[in-house]
């Protein structure tokens, strides 16, 4: 049920019979018995299916983990024909930081590959709560710092190269952003934050308002921080790099593109985070799609505001790239 006092705004009516659907065989609150289930997959394409029939080649390599843990896995995509050095995407996947793998949630990235003859590198970061925080920014900034180091081989300019990420992803690619600020690099030309999942305390207006409807609630959201923080969550003792939204000075990032829906739990702390961007004099793009509910584009990529979405987003990364 929603909370008496926040009524909760309306899902878009295009939307809403794609929700109805999504709900039929997806919980809007899960909790930590669920995670077995999350983690059988099936939520989005495999990588056959991403490059099938597509002028793209998929590879992985193995790379250095964080100090003291294990090797990463990475996937790589770039066009069969690549032949420019263009604009690099460091992506980190949707799950909660509890399931998934480094394809969930890249679908519209890949297409970037096609569009704009990107090359596009995705982490297999640890999961909670098998692996707590910091365990999942360390594994994403160790394997950003390894991109950004490997430009000249995988074959994009270093100068153009942008963090990228979904929901959890979306936080762990605004932590791994403020950590190359604050560890001199590498240096990063952007960083597109798709409904990022920024901040513990689940305390937000939106956070109450979703409550028992929609894709990943209130509940949800608890179970995810509960499973990465433990009982360090909603306390003091949790870092900027592990909840962005806690970050107090978000001066010196690069330019900023945040898009969330208006009906998710994420919808105003995406709007602090631009806010406080903007109040420390810095860029940043945001893009709050009336009606959305988490994950809309993923799982409604032909409706109006799914098109929509990838549409600014795709201006955005032209006019901040010079493309």
């Amino acid at each position: 049920m929603t909370n008496a006092n926040y009524p909760a705004p309306p899902f878009d009516t295009e939307l809403k019979p794609v929700l109805d659907v999504v709900l039929q065989s997806f919980s809007s609150s899960l909790h930590p018995e669920d995670i077995p289930a999350l983690r059988s997959g099936g939520f989005t394409p495999g990588v056959e299916e991403l490059v099938k029939d597509r002028p793209i080649e998929h590879f992985e390599r193995t790379v250095p983990g964080p100090q003291g843990a294990p090797d990463l896995l990475v996937s790589v995509f770039r066009r069969t024909d690549h032949t420019t050095a263009g604009p690099g995407f460091f992506f980190t996947h949707v799950g909660g930081l509890i399931f998934g793998d480094r394809f969930v949630g890249i679908a519209p990235i890949v297409d970037y590959v096609e569009q704009l003859d990107a090359v596009v590198v995705t982490v297999e970061y640890r999961l909670a709560p098998e692996n707590p925080a910091p365990a999942q920014v360390e594994d994403a900034y160790a394997a950003l710092k390894w991109t950004a180091e490997h430009a000249e081989e995988l074959g994009f300019d270093p100068a153009k190269l942008i963090t990228v990420g979904g929901s959890a992803g979306g936080g762990l690619a605004a932590a791994v952003t403020l950590k190359a600020r604050d560890n001199n690099g590498p240096a990063l030309a952007g960083q597109v934050l798709m409904y990022p999942m920024l901040d513990d305390r689940n305390t937000t207006v939106s956070s109450h308002q979703i409550d028992g409807i929609g894709v990943w609630d209130r509940t949800s959201n608890f179970t995810g921080w509960n499973a990465v923080l433990g009982d360090r969550r909603g306390t003091d003792d949790v870092s900027v790099y592990e909840a962005p939204g806690r970050a107090t000075d978000l001066s010196n990032l690069p330019p900023t593109y945040i898009e969330v829906g208006s009906a998710e739990v994420f919808r105003d702390e995406s709007v602090a985070y631009a806010s406080a961007i903007w109040a420390a004099g810095g860029s940043a793009d945001l893009h709050v799609w009336a009606g959305g509910f988490h994950l809309y584009e993923l799982v409604a990529a032909d409706t109006v505001i799914g098109t929509a979405s990838r549409e600014a987003r795709m201006s955005w990364v032209r006019r901040t790239l010079g493309l």
